[in-house]
């Protein structure tokens, strides 16, 4: 009996120690949240839909889409006051065709998506002139970013999808994950010092991804900044928009209809 007891006691001990080993791989395995410190806010104008946010020339651009059931929205791209928070509007699509969606700037030429159109437009980033039009097979298009060599588009999906500004044809995809797992939803883009940061969508977390092997290792919790944003503003929807302003090694980040653009810290 007391050998028996004793077989039991140290086959739990053993089930014990391996379940403490299983918990502590799983624990190493957790993506570490990035600490970030708001430095600063600006007005935003609170009827703007987010959709593309970006920093180019020292000028913060932001692009919009527009729900029908939302009247007051609008399908822009232009330039943020972020003294006034007024958009100084230089493209508009006609909201009953076309959603706009995320924006890049390359090589001197402004890239556009639409959501389900499966089109984009290309336009002078000076001029604002358009130049012509692209497909893609994605069936949405949710936003853009650039490593300098390819526009990198997420399309709602876990996969984040290479196009040559030569061809505009795919060059590659590269499916993000985190912890192992396939992460969806992402949405707005920013490259950052070698790492794509990513919006998920209808959540208050922005995440670092390795573009070698689409692995989240980072990830910032952002819902004081929400919960902030929302006291302020109740009509505020969900956070979308990071700008990263090169020169000055800042920034910005907003959201659908937000009141505020909102200037972050954190270790790049």
């Amino acid at each position: 009996m007391k050998r028996t007891l004793a077989c039991g006691l140290l086959l739990l001990v053993m089930s014990g120690c391996r379940s403490n080993q299983q918990a502590e791989v799983v624990q190493n395995e957790r993506v570490p949240v990035i600490s970030h410190y708001v430095t600063n806010n600006f007005p935003h104008d609170t009827s703007l839909f987010t959709e593309g946010f970006l920093f180019h020339g020292g000028r913060l651009m932001e692009s919009t889409g527009a729900p029908l059931e939302l009247q007051n929205t609008r399908s822009l791209i232009g330039i943020q006051n972020l003294k006034t928070g007024k958009l100084d509007v230089k493209i508009e699509l006609d909201k009953s065709k076309y959603f706009g969606e995320g924006i890049v700037i390359l090589k001197d030429r402004l890239y556009q998506l639409t959501y389900k159109n499966q089109l984009g437009f290309i336009y002078d980033a000076k001029s604002f002139k358009k130049i012509s039009e692209f497909r893609y097979a994605n069936l949405e298009g949710w936003a853009l970013t650039t490593d300098d060599k390819s526009l990198i588009m997420s399309d709602g999906t876990d996969n984040l999808t290479y196009i040559s500004p030569n061809s505009m044809s795919p060059v590659k995809t590269i499916s993000v994950t985190e912890n192992g797992q396939p992460l969806a939803r992402l949405n707005e883009l920013e490259f950052i010092r070698g790492y794509i940061y990513a919006n998920v969508y209808g959540t208050n977390f922005i995440v670092k991804i390795d573009p070698s092997n689409g692995d989240v290792v980072g990830k910032l919790d952002l819902s004081k900044v929400c919960m902030t944003e929302k006291n302020i503003n109740p009509d505020a929807l969900e956070m979308n928009g990071i700008a990263y302003d090169q020169i000055a090694d800042k920034v910005y980040i907003t959201g659908k209809l937000w009141a505020h653009i909102y200037e972050i810290d954190f270790n790049k």
